[in-house]
């Protein structure tokens, strides 16, 4: 699933549970809910669903920090209990989606999500066959309107959320042809240019699943 999916998510999750966090509830929590559910995609830079995807310690840490919470009453620790909360439940719900791969629309392999306890890959259920597919932005859209409908976001950050969901919806229907568009647009580029700039390449193995190596100076 997109990153903004899983932001969505947690930030639709977290207002419905605002309530619950009484007078510590507020933007700060909506935030951290939101910021904390596209974190562990920040591992599409290293081996994607295993660098920073832990469907279990990320649950463990948040029971630990919930706890701590609780007990000491410290509004900064809710903050971070809710960061880490969205993290665990982007982790768990990747398994949902389709495999991490270059081309998850043909797979070739199954690797859903890595559970570092265990030391392995859990299969990936395909119920949103890959990043960008079209039951992807229609999820995406569905959590984000209800984040909207809320009304505990202001008009400003409504606006902003709008308009990470129209660009979720550009990349939905570019997704398959990103690799092209990339050429395309690397093409256009001054030959002086491309020396500074970054080279991307893409490797998949069946342990590490996919890895975004970036290198600059050409």
């Amino acid at each position: 699933m997109m990153a903004l999916t899983h932001g969505f998510m947690a930030l639709a999750a977290a207002v419905f549970l605002l309530p619950v966090f009484g007078e510590y509830a507020g933007p700060a929590l909506l935030a951290a809910a939101f910021l904390g559910g596209l974190a562990p995609d920040a591992d599409l830079v290293a081996r994607h669903r295993k660098t920073l995807h832990f469907p279990v310690w990320f649950s463990v840490a948040t029971l630990a920090l919930s706890s701590l919470a609780a007990l000491t009453g410290s509004g900064t620790l809710l903050v971070l209990t809710v960061a880490v909360w969205a993290a665990a439940l982007h982790s768990i719900s990747d398994v949902l989606g389709g495999s991490a791969e270059c081309e998850p629309w043909n797979p070739v392999t199954e690797n859903g999500v890595y559970n570092h306890v265990l030391g392995r890959w859990h299969r990936p259920r395909r119920y949103v066959r890959y990043s960008g597919a079209p039951e992807d932005f229609l999820v995406c859209l569905a959590f984000a309107a209800v984040a909207i409908d809320s009304g505990l976001t202001g008009p400003a950050v409504d606006r902003a959320l709008l308009v990470l969901v129209a660009f979720a919806g550009v990349y939905a229907l570019c997704r398959k042809r990103l690799a092209e568009i990339g050429t395309v647009a690397g093409s256009l580029v001054p030959r002086k240019l491309r020396a500074i700039l970054p080279a991307v390449r893409v490797e998949e193995t069946e342990t590490d699943g996919t890895t975004v190596d970036i290198r600059f100076g050409r």
